[in-house]
């Protein structure tokens, strides 16, 4: 009776693990989705230097990858200024990717169906930051007249 419980014990954990995989593997390659973070960042790679941005002003948000010892991905939103592309970042002390970006600024952005290697790098230059505010305000058609967040 003994080794009968055994073989059940077994049978069900390697149940579980097998119905564990692909829910796992569709976390790590297939979201970020909303606002659950996913793993590696699937799409058409390119490692040329972009030079014009513009096309993260043309979808809803982009999606960010950073290390964090496995590869770490959100949804964020992005726009693009001239040569320059923002990521947005709200209450982003403390936040898992804005973290692993400080740490390392080495990273992968998603815009569309296109994956871009980038390095991450946090703007405190006041006229930086009104240009970035500038750059979400008209991507999301807000009045440009309210002021920039502290």
């Amino acid at each position: 009776m003994e080794h009968y419980v055994r073989g059940a014990a077994l049978g069900v954990t390697l149940g579980i693990l097998l119905a564990a995989v692909p829910v796992w593997a569709g976390y790590f390659f297939y979201c970020p989705c909303a606002v659950v973070p996913g793993g590696w960042l699937l799409g058409e790679e390119y490692h040329e230097p972009v030079g014009d941005w513009s096309s993260a002003n043309d979808v809803g948000l982009c999606q960010v990858q950073v290390s964090a010892g496995l590869p770490h991905s959100v949804n964020v939103n992005c726009m693009a200024s001239g040569k320059k592309l923002f990521l947005s970042c709200s209450n982003c002390m403390g936040k898992r990717w804005s973290s692993a970006a400080l740490a390392d600024p080495r990273s992968r952005i998603r815009i569309g169906d296109a994956v871009y290697p980038v390095t991450v790098n946090r703007v405190e230059d006041p006229a930086t930051l009104d240009e970035a505010w500038i750059a979400h305000s008209t991507k999301l058609g807000r009045p440009l007249e309210i002021p920039r967040a502290v």
